[in-house]
């Protein structure tokens, strides 16, 4: 018989989802509606004068060809993320669930990178590959290619690209991890006796029984692309060499901070924040569907 969870009173239940949602409130719905309410406006950079202008910051920023542009390299640096985080943490997750020796510390080590900031590992990348101090950056010349992120646009690109991407693949190899393990071995065992080969038990067991792991992380990482890799493009580009790893978060904070232009970048948060609902609905919509529960 199913066990279900009853509250005698009506008002502890409430109680119990209070704080969460006084979270969500302050947190999400407070700055999501300031931020809706700011993109109607023209304000100073002192916040001295206000103009109500309606949908003239959204008429400015969608007539200007940068701002597709920057929209095209977030897309992009989007797809190469997800796809190479999930895929290398994949592998890894298979391999760490193998029976080998001092897999333990296999795995304490694949988990390491998740706890450090997005600007530390921004860094850390930057001093590896610095074109004229960095160890990486030496190794690359010594192999006859002109490294200079500095200066070259696809280096940059390149360079955020891997940072971001080893970043993230701690936080996806947890998540496979823990859904390998939750196979059940005897189905793997039976197609072993069947004869299937590895990479058949592969594809047609254990991936299909992954696919709700999978859908989430695709989801989580799409969102983490759009969002936390601020710290990243901050720390090792600031968008450049000439926007080249100009995402549209940080087109958001490069206008409303160092540019001054608060209503316009309120126009780009409300746009990002409809982009990635978009995307999120579309996944939900079509890829779900794929998803063997």
């Amino acid at each position: 018989m199913e066990k279900r969870v009853t509250f005698n009173g009506r008002l502890l239940p409430y109680m119990l989802l209070a704080p969460q949602l006084l979270i969500t409130l302050v947190f999400f719905y407070w700055p999501a509606g300031q931020a809706v309410w700011q993109s109607f406006l023209i304000e100073d950079a002192f916040g001295l004068s206000t103009q109500f202008v309606w949908f003239e910051n959204y008429q400015i920023l969608l007539s200007k060809p940068d701002y597709y542009r920057t929209l095209a390299i977030t897309l992009t640096f989007s797809a190469l993320v997800a796809f190479l985080s999930l895929s290398l943490a994949l592998l890894l997750a298979v391999q760490a669930d193998k029976h080998i020796k001092f897999a333990s510390g296999y795995k304490t080590m694949l988990i390491w990178p998740y706890a450090v900031a997005p600007a530390i590992a921004g860094v850390l990348w930057l001093f590896m590959f610095q074109p004229s101090l960095g160890l990486v950056s030496h190794a690359i010349r010594a192999l006859g290619v002109d490294w200079n992120p500095v200066l070259n646009p696809d280096h940059a690109f390149t360079l955020v690209v891997m940072a971001a991407t080893w970043k993230k693949i701690a936080y996806n190899f947890l998540f496979f991890l823990a859904g390998l393990q939750a196979i059940p071995k005897s189905v793997i065992e039976a197609s072993a006796i069947d004869g299937a080969s590895p990479m058949r038990r592969f594809w047609t067991i254990t991936f299909p029984l992954l696919s709700p792991t999978t859908f989430f992380l695709l989801v989580v990482n799409v969102v983490y692309v759009f969002f936390e890799t601020f710290g990243i493009i901050d720390a090792t580009t600031g968008g450049g060499p000439a926007k080249a790893t100009q995402t549209l978060v940080y087109k958001v904070y490069h206008d409303g901070k160092l540019g001054a232009d608060l209503g316009g970048s309120a126009a780009q948060s409300v746009i990002l924040m409809l982009i990635v609902i978009g995307l999120t609905a579309i996944q939900f919509r079509y890829v779900e569907k794929k998803v063997q529960y």
